[in-house]
């Protein structure tokens, strides 16, 4: 199922628009160049309309703001909107200040992006405005765990429709809704959680698959659920590549390397997936 989402990025080669954390930029780009897709990294809000009119979509990461940052995310997601490029946004703690909750509710309002992909608490702050849970999204927990799937699927597809784009919901288990089904993946190695920006790697990925799927028509979320299960199959294969003394920026490398070897084939294998 997800092999031809794979087959089409690098196929198709896209070029993506980062505009990410500065603390994980040089691993996005390379995860981009590993799954068959080009990067572009650059936040100058003077150029950044002339680059994403270049590019095939936009990545926004929200890891390390700045007032230059945030003027760069506003100018290149108008300009992608405007061009019909596609957007995607990682909210990065999201609910954690102010500045941060105001910049990706300010981007939410403005632009109607393509798929929206933090942790459950990013995205239940992006639900109800701010960091507490209230009202019908309160029995959505922290986590999202066997007893508490049903309410979080179903909170996934709402959140979906009411946003109008795709919704990836990750962590332990990720769940990637549209308005009207919902995939839930168990894909990945706790250790994954160790590294500096696998979820940043993800996001720029993630772009990639969106941006393959709409020159080829595909359905976006199952592009989005095949870049998700991508990440978690890489981070499974590269652990059992591990070796005696090797840590975490090895394994930060052997996930690079195994996105980069990484097959239609090898993914529908791997992928542990169940449609909702």
């Amino acid at each position: 199922m997800f092999k031809k989402h794979l087959e089409a990025v690098r196929e198709t080669a896209p070029l993506i628009h980062n505009i990410t954390n500065y603390v994980t930029v040089n691993d996005v780009a390379n995860a981009i160049l590993a799954v068959g897709a080009s990067p572009i990294m650059t936040a100058e809000p003077d150029e950044v309309e002339e680059i994403i009119a270049v590019c095939s979509g936009l990545n926004i990461n929200l890891g390390t703001l700045t007032r230059a940052t945030i003027a760069a995310m506003f100018r290149a997601a108008a300009k992608a909107q405007a061009l019909g490029r596609p957007r995607v946004l990682d909210p990065v703690g999201a609910g954690a200040s102010t500045l941060r909750t105001e910049t990706a509710l300010g981007l939410l309002s403005q632009f109607r992006f393509s798929a929206v992909r933090g942790n459950i608490s990013e995205i239940k702050t992006l639900a109800v405005g701010h960091g507490a849970t209230k009202g019908v999204d309160a029995d959505v927990g922290d986590a999202i765990t066997a007893g508490a799937l049903d309410a979080a699927v179903d909170f996934a597809k709402k959140l979906s429709a009411r946003l109008g784009c795709v919704v990836a919901i990750t962590g332990a288990t990720d769940l990637v809704a549209d308005a009207q089904k919902c995939f839930v993946i168990r894909n990945g190695r706790a250790e994954m959680g160790r590294i500096t920006g696998t979820g940043c790697q993800l996001s720029g990925i993630l772009t990639a698959f969106v941006c393959a799927a709409k020159t080829r028509g595909n359905d976006v979320a199952e592009a989005v659920a095949a870049a998700v299960c991508a990440m978690g199959v890489a981070g499974e294969i590269a652990w059992q590549r591990m070796l005696s003394g090797d840590g975490n920026s090895t394994y930060r490398n052997r996930i690079i390397d195994a996105l980069f070897n990484l097959t239609g084939d090898a993914l529908d294998a791997g992928a542990k997936c169940e449609l909702r």
